[in-house]
């Protein structure tokens, strides 16, 4: 979630017009004390209590164990649909990140000027 941070004025348009959440089978005061702790510009989700059913809802696969997909995300367009879920990113890959921001320009395009 770091890395997500790091590159979140870049990678998700200084957050235009897009939800970034990450589900956890973390309890949420876990979540909030993590969120706190590193500065987060973004929200989190406790499944703990639904088992991953939660995620479900949104799309994304559970693991053999009800655990939510590991570093799966959610993108949320304008519209309040979810545009596209990424059951399993892996952080220290680039070619993550474009696939991500491919996702991100298609359901917020860049203003246009004029």
């Amino acid at each position: 979630m770091r890395a997500y941070r790091d590159q979140y004025a870049e990678l998700f348009n200084e957050g235009r017009n897009v939800v970034v959440m990450g589900i956890s089978n973390d309890s949420p005061e876990e979540l909030a004390s993590w969120l706190k702790d590193e500065d987060f510009p973004y929200m989190f989700g406790s499944d703990a209590e639904n088992d991953g059913a939660t995620y479900a809802l949104f799309g994304g696969g559970l693991r053999d164990n009800n655990m939510v997909d590991s570093r799966a995300v959610i993108v949320v367009g304008p519209d309040g649909r979810v545009a596209k879920v990424i059951p399993s990113f892996n952080q220290v890959d680039p070619a993550a990140y474009e696939e991500l921001a491919a996702v991100i320009d298609e359901v917020t395009p860049e203003p246009e000027e004029g």
